[in-house]
């Protein structure tokens, strides 16, 4: 047999092979949702989505009964090692091959991009319960994301405000060399210059480094007073911890860390912890709803209570199953519509999903317990005061998400 006509033969093989291959296809895409919970399953990031948010999107699954408009909910999960390339690859096998419907979670900023464009080409809906661009719901707006964690520009409004308004405004940047830690710091930035702040110096890290004594000795000899750390994760505690071993912790200078989640403070302890601002739209013991998910998650989760990032998985899903079942499809355009009429249930707090994808909701301003002033294990916040939607979240804006233009 000849080249040509052997690789006409294979095609033919293949031709006739695909036919029950798409006819199996599509019915399992008729009578199941599928959501892709893509994550840091092994990296800097996961204490703070990981393996959890695997944990809490399974129980808004199961909390909705494990079906939606009639059709089972299946959950798959799927590790991006933190790389956008990655994370696009399993994006397309997962919307072209295995009929994934929505992908949730997404903790890296340039990994959330990538997969929220390909949502937009596909028509998929991508629900983004980590990464903390604003890009989502600017420059990169899509009528297909949805944006639940809390954004760079609201974590500006809790813990820069709140420095500023303690007469602190000299400030140097030990900024991740990444996409959040670039917007965190913008955002940092914008705040500051709002509130006659000043920025006397920067320096950037790689992510997951392990050694910061040289940054810190940077921003310790620029004589700022507060060192803001841009940075997430592992990166943020081990800066703080090195930063507590050289006595900055103690000093004249403050050390604050722009995005801080509960599982960071675990980390930490409060001896090293104490006294830190934290912004966070969720916290375990803010009312009887939150309570509620919190303890039957740590029961699942070796005792360890949600982090915010678990709880917007959770609401995330919860919302798009409510939708489903009130448009009776799973039809992107008829459940995003639903998603946004609908009022969401942030676990015992109002939210609404605005048409740019950006969840809105209250978020608060903690400060860190002392170990003295902690009654028991994760009671490490005390609030400060509330952060108003309209405070935290910039207003739509037409000429940064043009789809509002149309």
């Amino acid at each position: 047999m000849t080249q040509i006509s052997r690789r006409r033969a294979t095609q033919l093989l293949c031709a006739g092979c695909a036919l029950p291959l798409l006819g199996r296809s599509s019915f399992a895409q008729q009578g199941r949702i599928r959501i892709g919970v893509m994550g840091d399953l092994s990296g800097y990031s996961m204490e703070i989505g990981g393996p959890g948010a695997v944990i809490a999107t399974r129980m808004a699954v199961e909390d909705h009964g494990s079906k939606a408009a009639g059709m089972s909910v299946d959950v798959i999960q799927a590790d991006f090692l933190n790389k956008p390339d990655v994370a696009a690859q399993i994006a397309r096998r997962w919307f072209d091959v295995e009929n994934v419907d929505a992908i949730t979670d997404l903790p890296n900023t340039p990994s959330a991009l990538a997969v929220a464009r390909l949502g937009k080409e596909r028509e998929k809906i991508i629900l983004v319960a980590e990464a903390a661009t604003p890009e989502l719901t600017t420059g990169q707006c899509s009528p297909t994301t949805v944006h639940s964690a809390d954004d760079t520009n609201a974590l500006a409004a809790g813990t820069a405000k709140a420095l500023l308004e303690r007469g602190l405004k000299s400030w140097f940047f030990l900024t991740a060399d990444f996409g959040f830690g670039h917007q965190m710091q913008a955002s940092a930035e914008r705040v500051l210059r709002e509130g006659g702040g000043t920025v006397v110096g920067t320096v950037r890290h790689p992510l997951a480094a392990s050694d910061f004594s040289s940054f810190l000795l940077q921003a310790q000899a620029s004589k700022a007073q507060v060192i803001a750390l841009a940075n997430v994760g592992e990166d943020t505690t081990n800066a703080i911890k090195q930063a507590s071993e050289f006595g900055l912790m103690s000093g004249q200078q403050v050390v604050a860390g722009l995005l801080m989640v509960i599982s960071d403070i675990r980390a930490l302890g409060l001896d090293v912890a104490k006294g830190l601002y934290v912004t966070e739209g969720f916290y375990w013991d803010a009312n009887e709803a939150a309570r509620d998910f919190a303890r039957r998650f740590a029961a699942r989760n070796n005792g360890k209570m949600p982090t915010k990032a678990h709880a917007t998985n959770y609401i995330g899903v919860r919302h798009y199953l409510r939708a489903i079942e009130a448009a009776g499809t799973k039809e992107p355009k008829a459940v995003m519509a639903k998603m946004r009429d609908m009022p969401v249930d942030y676990l015992g707090k109002p939210a609404t999903l605005r048409e740019d994808g950006r969840m809105t909701y209250d978020l608060d301003l903690f400060q860190v317990k002392s170990r003295q002033e902690s009654k028991g294990p994760y009671d490490f916040y005390k609030q400060i005061r509330t952060i108003t939607s309209a405070e935290a979240f910039p207003p739509m804006d037409p000429k940064t998400c043009t789809m509002l233009a149309k």
